[in-house]
């Protein structure tokens, strides 16, 4: 029979606990990451002593060169004291697309072989075709969290270099005018550092769990070169 036919058991074992996890951290990891969104800011002392607290947003998939400080307006404090505008540094949102994307992808693969496991392992493990392409598959995954991760804790670090004290020092306005900008503040990027984390233990969940896929594949235990039947039955040469 080859119709759906649900079955809890394989949730209690390795293969199915070990796939329900890698589910539920996949969740974590586009949801730190996408769903973040964050403030920085700069202190600018008038002449005529009274401060502005000048606060810019930035969030995913962090575009920060197209986010800037200024110009101010005519009327407001320090008129004319920053009259062009001065961009943050970088565009990460390749590394942060790619990190929440594959995220994604990964949780629908997930939820694909929970169903598979629960439903049809009738099916997964009477053909032997569908272990092998699980374990390609795991192994494609696990390296790629590899690469997304790594590729994606390098653009945070980068993204709170921009948005930290550089923002002063790297800004023409603050060099020509000593004592004019002081860095403020940014609002803390707990989530985007816990994404990073998940990222890296999505790796070995994936890692970990490659081994019990492969455990269902023929590469575990293949087939014998010598048939149980092709046993010597010679008959002793006659005497």
């Amino acid at each position: 029979m080859s119709g759906f036919s649900l079955d809890l058991g394989p949730a209690k074992e390795p293969l199915g606990f070990i796939k329900f996890l890698q589910w539920i951290f996949s969740i974590f990891a586009f949801a730190t990451c996408g769903g973040y969104s964050g403030k920085t800011s700069i202190l600018l002392t008038c002449k005529d002593g009274q401060n502005i607290t000048w606060t810019k947003d930035f969030f995913y998939p962090f575009r920060l060169s197209k986010i800037s400080f200024g110009p101010l307006e005519s009327g407001t404090k320090c008129n004319y004291t920053w009259n062009f505008p001065s961009y943050l540094v970088g565009d990460f949102s390749s590394s942060a697309e790619f990190f929440v994307t594959f995220a994604v992808l990964v949780f629908l693969y997930c939820i694909a072989a929970l169903i598979l496991y629960l439903g049809y392992m009738h099916l997964y493990r009477g053909a032997g075709k569908l272990p092998m392409v699980d374990f390609i598959v795991t192994v494609i995954i696990t390296f790629l969290w590899l690469v997304s991760t790594s590729a994606w804790a390098k653009a945070l670090v980068d993204i709170k270099v921009s948005t930290g004290p550089s923002i002063v020092t790297g800004s023409a306005h603050c060099n020509t005018q000593p004592g004019f900008c002081h860095f403020n503040e940014i609002r803390r990027m707990g989530s985007l550092n816990v994404s990073v984390v998940v990222g890296f233990l999505n790796l070995i969940l994936w890692a970990g769990g490659a081994w019990f896929v492969y455990k269902e594949t023929h590469l575990r235990s293949p087939p014998s070169s010598t048939s149980p039947n092709a046993t010597s039955s010679q008959s002793p040469s006659g005497m």
